[in-house]
């Protein structure tokens, strides 16, 4: 049996995702920068699916700018607003979490090497930030605030329109990465209060290589991408309009079903740590928090009850057909404990016995009791 659990990473794009982009890698082929015809439908094309964007996020659509990805989305925002800030009001302090994606924390530690400062704000052990040291950290000096929206490995859901009002206490800017809540969970960026949000769209059943940034209305921000005057002359480069299409179809599927796909996990979920508690209610650790985001589960099997290889532990579940994540980097070679979870107080040893499973609507009650009986044969094998 082959299980996908690993949606947290990427997602099967929807067949009505695949339909609506053919036609602009074959016919529609138009730069949507040139005044022609074949250049003006691609450029209504990209013009409908921000506005379409926009309204999902309660936005306008002139703050809507296409980018690459999440990551390139991040980076755009660490890097642009910081940089734009201090040449107008001379403020050089970044915050973001000691648990945000490495998009965030490495273009934060990039720009401390050259100027700007960088501060953590430290999370408690279900990744969530605390919210009295993260007040403390807040001052003049404060030009970006960044806190991750849905942790992408843990699944913690942080409370973002209550530490937004706190960043803006002090006049600073905040953003939200929200790569794992958007299309998942209703946002509304008037409602949280944010000044920036960025989202990709192969979490949602769309394709790979298309994000976007919300920027607000009166938000400074240098560019990241030069050599163009697309997207308002913030992200040079001609829209990959066929990716654009794609994140416009999965948004509307996304809109139409949240509801249900929302439920559906949630109840995945419920089942799966039913099941882990079955298998072990003392030894294996459930991260995220009571409330966490039904869409990841992430488990960690404690080192004073088992043997920890998290390497040997993912490859088990491979074997059986299961694709499941330890949200850990590898680097020449080995993989690395995950500084999200190292982050929450884990020791290595812990943390190196961490499993991320993530779920879609497309994923079923058979795929749970195949994958907790697959998990159960795992617990026997590295048991103490």
């Amino acid at each position: 049996m082959k299980v996908y659990f690993d949606n947290a990473a990427t997602t099967r794009p929807h067949p009505k995702v695949i339909e609506a982009i053919i036609p602009y890698l074959s016919n529609e082929y138009g730069n949507p920068s040139s005044i022609h015809s074949f250049g003006r439908k691609a450029r209504v094309l990209v013009e409908e699916a921000r506005e379409l964007i926009a309204n999902f996020i309660g936005a306008n659509s002139s703050e809507i700018y296409f980018t690459s990805g999440g990551t390139e989305a991040n980076n755009f925002i660490i890097s642009g607003i910081p940089k734009a800030d201090f040449i107008e009001r001379k403020r050089n302090c970044i915050l973001v979490t000691s648990a945000e994606h490495h998009s965030v924390i490495d273009t934060a530690i990039e720009l401390s090497k050259n100027g700007l400062s960088t501060r953590l704000i430290p999370v408690d052990h279900s990744t969530k930030v605390e919210i009295e040291n993260y007040k403390d950290l807040l001052d003049s000096s404060t030009s970006l605030v960044s806190i991750i929206h849905i942790n992408n490995e843990t699944g913690s859901i942080n409370n973002i329109k209550e530490l937004s009002n706190h960043a803006h206490k002090v006049d600073s800017y905040f953003h939200t990465d929200a790569v794992q809540s958007f299309g998942k969970f209703p946002i509304d960026v008037r409602e949280l209060n944010i000044d920036s949000l960025t989202a990709s769209a192969h979490k949602i059943n769309g394709p790979k290589g298309i994000g976007f940034a919300y920027i607000k209305s009166g938000t400074p921000i240098s560019p990241l991408v030069f050599g163009g005057s697309q997207e308002r002359n913030r992200r040079g480069g001609t829209e990959n309009v066929a990716a654009i299409a794609g994140l416009a179809e999965a948004v509307r599927i996304a809109e139409s079903n949240m509801s249900y796909n929302f439920d559906h996990v949630k109840s995945l979920r419920k089942k799966f740590l039913d099941g882990i508690n079955v298998i072990d209610n003392k030894g294996i650790k459930v991260n995220g928090g009571a409330d966490a985001n039904p869409y990841i589960l992430s488990i960690t099997f404690l080192s004073n009850h088992y043997k920890n290889d998290s390497e040997a532990m993912l490859m088990f579940l491979d074997i059986h057909g299961i694709a499941a994540s330890n949200g850990a980097a590898c680097t020449s070679g080995t993989i690395k404990p995950s500084h999200v979870i190292l982050a929450t107080g884990y020791p290595e040893d812990d943390a190196g016995g961490t499993i991320r499973f993530s779920f879609s609507a497309e994923n079923t009650f058979k795929e749970v009791n195949y994958t907790l009986e697959i998990l159960g044969n795992l617990a026997k094998k590295f048991r103490k």
